[in-house]
């Protein structure tokens, strides 16, 4: 037997064990005479100790070692791909039953869930503007940091240090903790209701801007649900309008503001303060490892700058498998193609870091990709309106005064909810409907400048 075919069985044993366990905790909330309650809470302590036993042998780490250097790409491949076959089926069935009642193309009606009145027409546009210059850019970026010395920081970075300046990072983006908290989970996200919003991020101890970002960026998710409007509480019109919307705010925390050179000034005495100094904190290699550029494997490691080339991705090939231009069998070879073609990285023979690292197209979320790259967009844009309307809107962010920021996305985005379709929502905000222009210009000026 394979190492990998025993962590299999293994494995499966467990979640045999935990299914029963799970069922017998249910039963004990829900159906379980009273005088049955010490019988089942020892039963229950015996199966944890189990189950802990199982998932702590020392064999698993041998095991673990030993698969990883055992050629698995290709069973992989071959597994996922029968399942994906029948969630792209499900799909695209999906997607007749939307199309036929809203009269859309079939993966506009996908689409349309997420970002409502998106179509793929205008996804072509603003992507097919963004593939022509994209690949140069990051090119060039490389390049211009290749000629700059940076600091890395030195750690470890302890946990409590860390959520510590997470929390004043928070404060300083203007969180109310009246009405929120943040916890830690094994992937950062947003929940909640407007009126208690719940934020987690991760802990790495050798790298503290993995979760310092992510904090950031879920604090923009966290204040757009703060700032939705209250008085239409309990009505559909006081929802966040769109996918690609929410992720506006994260980035317009995480990115527009959070990565602005100013912002490091603000940062460092919270990094002092709960991390210790060192040189890697002064403000210009601060500012550098936050607008660091790199062509890698992984979306959800990405800079600004090469993130689209993965939602590019992503997007002609989901959108061309819905529409039964192509079929599951495809995707390695297209994922390859475009992988090389848009960042220059030979991906062939590595599903594990290739087409099956995320989990959109196995849970279903077709037509939610393009909504990461039309948010970065959107983002761009709402800074380009704040600088023409408030004067001296640069300055008075290293001055240490947000509020203006907030004002206005309080003005312009929060406090509308869905009352506007989203384009008269942005041509309200900015003058003007969805301008790719608007982020070529803020990756120029802040990479190529």
């Amino acid at each position: 037997m394979s190492a990998y075919a025993d962590l299999h069985q293994r494995h499966q044993r467990l979640y045999r064990l935990s299914h029963l366990k799970s069922i017998a905790q249910w039963d004990q909330s829900a159906n379980m005479p009273a005088k049955g309650n010490e019988a089942r809470s020892l039963a229950l302590a015996e199966m944890g100790g189990l189950l802990h036993q199982l998932a702590t042998e020392p064999a698993l780490q041998s095991l673990l070692d030993q698969a990883e250097g055992e050629s698995l790409d290709d069973d992989d491949w071959t597994g996922h791909l029968e399942n994906l076959r029948e969630v792209v089926r499900l799909a695209r069935e999906e997607a007749r039953y939307l199309a036929d009642n809203s009269g859309l193309a079939l993966y506009d009606a996908l689409m349309d869930q997420y970002e409502p009145g998106m179509r793929s027409n205008e996804v072509d546009r603003v992507f097919g503007e963004l593939r022509q210059w994209l690949p140069d850019m990051v090119t060039a970026a490389q390049a211009r940091q290749a000629q700059q010395q940076t600091l890395q920081p030195q750690g470890p970075f302890s946990k409590a240090g860390q959520r510590a300046l997470g929390l004043d990072a928070m404060r300083l983006m203007g969180f109310d903790f009246e009405a929120g908290r943040l916890d830690e989970s094994a992937h950062p996200f947003c929940g909640g209701v407007p009126e208690d919003v719940r934020m987690t991020t991760r802990y790495r101890e050798d790298s503290f801007l993995p979760s310092l970002m992510g904090v950031i960026h879920e604090t923009g998710h966290g204040r757009y649900e703060q700032g939705l409007p209250r008085e239409w509480l309990g009505q559909p019109l006081a929802s966040a309008r769109s996918m690609a919307l929410h992720e506006s705010q994260s980035l317009s925390f995480e990115m527009q503001l959070g990565s602005h050179p100013a912002f490091a000034a603000l940062l460092k005495p919270h990094l002092v303060k709960h991390l210790g100094d060192q040189p890697a904190f002064e403000e210009v290699n601060l500012h550098r490892l936050l607008t660091q550029v790199s062509k890698g494997l992984i979306r959800v490691d990405a800079d600004e700058v090469t993130y689209p080339a993965h939602v590019i991705l992503r997007y002609e090939i989901e959108s061309a498998l819905i529409e039964s231009q192509i079929e599951c069998e495809d995707i390695p070879a297209l994922w390859d193609a475009k992988m090389l073609e848009l960042l220059g990285i030979d991906t062939r023979g590595n599903f594990r870091d290739g087409c099956m690292q995320d989990v959109h197209w196995s849970a279903g979320l077709f037509g939610y990709f393009p909504c990461y790259t039309l948010g970065a967009m959107y983002s761009a844009q709402w800074f380009a309106s704040m600088r023409r309307e408030i004067p001296g809107l640069d300055g008075q962010i290293a001055a240490g005064n947000l509020q203006p920021v907030f004002d206005w996305l309080h003005s312009k985005i929060w406090s509308q909810g869905s009352r506007w379709e989203t384009p008269e929502l942005v041509r309200r905000a900015s003058g003007e409907t969805l301008n790719p222009a608007h982020f070529k210009a803020h990756l120029q000026a802040r990479y190529l400048a």
